[in-house]
């Protein structure tokens, strides 16, 4: 059953940050990175609770069960609160925003997150990597309340890639580095069949409407054969399907760090795959093309995020999330 359009009332800070990201992408002046301080500035602010039949209808599209959250918020629903304030870091950046990609996303739990106060954000550009072919950003939005101060910590990775015109005499470049595949030796704890309009219920819970996640034909200019879906639904979904199906909602994950590894086409049935040493998977079969990998853990651990993220495939799979 399609979500409701009446939610996309709801998402007006997280659309009018598109608005701006987008306007500030088209009216951008030349200027250099170096220009840029790096850490970014910190952009606070205080949203109110979330409203609760939002909150359960989320819960229920990423195949999560309302009743496990009576008190607190899924943290993963971050994006939901946090991305207008995850945007504004990125303003003055002289790059292509509109190119930008979802590279990835470690999140922490420290603690739950109350449902009935207001949340506070904190959202900061905490490191830039540009190589000349790439920029990688790591983005820093810190969720807490009054009563649980820092609960939920999010870094995401977007990337932009950069492009360039080689020299006629350059050497060609070497052959791809092949995409991650889902090992053989994996078991199998969950799989969705997910719609055609997947995405475009995700962007009315969410805000985030890209349109390559709801759109056909822009998904198809863009290069892909149809919508594909948000990477941030794909996480939420292995982190529902990881706390249900291997801890049966009795011990829910503190830390999930993933990378989206290929574009998810819609309509799609796949898998969500774990290993004995804690890595998850979500693709099309064991030994088969994965869409997300990553490494889950019911303890804080020191981050371990990739010194540095791959390039996709694809440069303009979506535009500033």
């Amino acid at each position: 059953m399609s979500v409701s359009s009446k939610y996309i009332f709801q998402q007006g800070d997280v659309l009018k940050a598109l608005g701006r990201t987008t306007w500030s992408a088209l009216t951008q002046k030349k200027s250099s990175s170096k220009d840029f301080p790096i850490p970014g500035p910190i952009y606070e602010g205080v949203v109110p609770p979330r409203a609760p039949e939002l909150v359960k209808t989320y819960i229920r599209h990423v195949g999560g069960e309302p009743g496990l959250y009576k008190e607190h918020l899924p943290p993963h629903l971050f994006p939901q609160w946090g991305f207008s304030w995850a945007a504004q870091t990125l303003k003055g950046l002289p790059y292509p925003l509109l190119s930008v990609v979802n590279g990835g996303c470690r999140l922490e739990v420290h603690q739950p997150l109350p449902n009935d106060e207001p949340i506070h954000i904190s959202a900061q550009l905490v490191h830039l990597d540009d190589n000349g072919k790439r920029v990688v950003m790591h983005q820093r939005v810190i969720s807490g309340t009054k009563s649980a101060p820092e609960a939920i910590v999010a870094t995401m990775y977007p990337i932009v890639p950069l492009r360039q015109k080689a020299p006629k005499d350059a050497p060609k470049s070497k052959k791809k580095k092949e995409k991650p595949r889902v090992p053989k030796d994996v078991k199998e704890i969950d799989f969705w069949k997910l719609r055609k309009d997947a995405g475009l219920d995700f962007a009315k819970l969410t805000g985030d409407f890209n349109p390559i996640h709801w759109v056909p034909s822009y998904a198809r200019m863009s290069g892909f054969k149809n919508t594909i879906l948000h990477g941030f639904a794909t996480m939420a979904r292995a982190m529902e399907g990881l706390n249900q199906h291997l801890y049966m909602g009795a011990t829910p994950l503190r830390v999930l760090d993933v990378q989206f590894t290929r574009p998810l086409v819609l309509p799609h049935t796949v898998g969500l795959y774990v290993t004995e040493d804690q890595q998850v998977f979500v693709g099309d079969a064991p030994g088969g093309p994965a869409y997300l990998v990553g490494q889950f853990s019911t303890e804080l651990t020191p981050a371990t995020r990739h010194a540095e993220a791959q390039q996709p495939s694809t440069p303009s799979t979506e535009g500033a999330q």
